[in-house]
């Protein structure tokens, strides 16, 4: 447990450092020194005229040209300073973001399109942290699909297994009945544990039966992409090692989380394909933000629930708040008014149940080969 713990915290720090990766500091004052400022910081490489990696004249924050700090530091504390700054949040930008998705998400989308880039995290780095947070609090907390599934040849293999040690029973007790040693007190007993074998083999049996006909006649069937040999690679197998194909299905589902966005973006565009000014870069914004939320949706009701919250709590806030969250969305972004909102907000309900099958469609072709 204190293991899958580490990993977990290993994870949130991953995708801080990924999304970190996509997110600049350019652009923020609270991510540098001023040259002044570095004036006062010991052992702080002044660079107050030309920049150190570009040599382009400076005088503020950054450099002009490619965005590097003014004020460099070589001292053991700045490096671990760096580190977490890095690993663990977004400066500033961080705590104007995450309300505005919250209440605003409208307004945070509609001004990030229309070119406040520097004041919000991008939604793709916001994405990024939050996917890898949700898998990595998933993962702390024990929340996962069984991996541990035996196929149905060993099934069969245990059930013959048992019902081998119940016959050999049932011969032991057919031996005690015939040697003429027993009282009569004795017999009764052994002949009603004689009979509860006899039983127990029949159903075992039936059992046997159960699982062959589940493996031999089609009960484990596919059509996932409509191809042929693809759906039955796909059924074989999930036959020869149900284990590790759910494994695959957990990892997929996180190393390919971001196909969630492409998938999104044409059903969006469907809302909205005759009025022109809204483009397939307003719908990824949209689309990218909104799954952000979700994650962390996600992650706040998960931690409420180990917490001891009660389920119908946690159980009526996943269905209603992500539908609140997506009409504010829906009605803020594109402005539009309440019926033409709850009406595409309707459709938009059954294009995510598209959006997510197609999803799972690719995580079974991607397990399977």
């Amino acid at each position: 447990m204190v293991g899958e713990e580490f990993e977990a915290i290993g994870q949130v720090a991953e995708g801080a450092l990924v999304g970190r990766a996509v997110e600049p500091d350019r652009g923020d004052p609270a991510a540098g020194d001023t040259p002044e400022m570095a004036k006062t910081r010991p052992n702080a490489r002044l660079t107050s005229s030309v920049c150190a990696n570009c040599q382009t004249p400076i005088d503020a924050n950054f450099c002009p040209n490619c965005g590097q700090k003014a004020g460099l530091h070589r001292t053991l504390r700045a490096f671990w300073h760096d580190l977490a700054h890095g690993a663990l949040h977004f400066d500033g930008k961080t705590w104007r973001t995450l309300p505005k998705l919250a209440f605003k998400p409208g307004e945070l989308t509609r001004r990030y399109i229309e070119g406040e880039r520097a004041r919000f995290v991008s939604p793709m780095a916001l994405f990024l942290f939050s996917i890898f947070l949700m898998f990595a609090v998933f993962q702390a907390l024990g929340i996962s699909a069984p991996t541990q599934i035996t196929p149905m040849g060993g099934v069969d293999s245990g059930l013959a297994a048992a019902q081998e040690q119940i016959v050999d029973t049932q011969k032991d007790l057919q031996d005690r009945l015939g040697s003429g040693e027993l009282t009569d007190t004795q017999i009764a007993a052994t002949q009603k544990e004689l009979d509860e074998a006899r039983q127990s083999v029949a159903d075992m049996e039936r059992a046997r039966t159960i699982v062959g006909d589940a493996a031999n006649n089609g009960e484990m069937t596919m059509n996932v992409t409509g191809i042929d040999f693809i759906d039955e690679g796909i059924v074989k197998k999930w036959r020869e090692n149900p284990s590790l194909m759910i494994y695959k299905l957990q990892a997929n589902s996180y190393k390919f989380s971001w196909l969630l966005i492409p998938l999104s973006v044409p059903f969006v565009w469907l809302l909205f394909f005759w009025k022109r000014r809204f483009k397939a870069y307003d719908h990824a914004i949209f689309v990218t933000y909104s799954l952000a939320f979700m994650s962390l949706l996600f992650v706040l009701l998960s931690g409420l629930a180990f917490g001891g919250v009660a389920t119908p709590i946690i159980a009526m806030s996943a269905v209603f708040i992500p539908a609140i969250h997506l009409y504010k969305h829906l009605r803020g972004t594109y402005g539009l008014g309440r019926i033409g909102t709850i009406v595409r907000l309707m459709i938009l309900t059954l294009f995510i149940t598209i959006i997510i099958t197609l999803f799972l469609q690719l995580l079974l072709v991607l397990g399977a080969f």
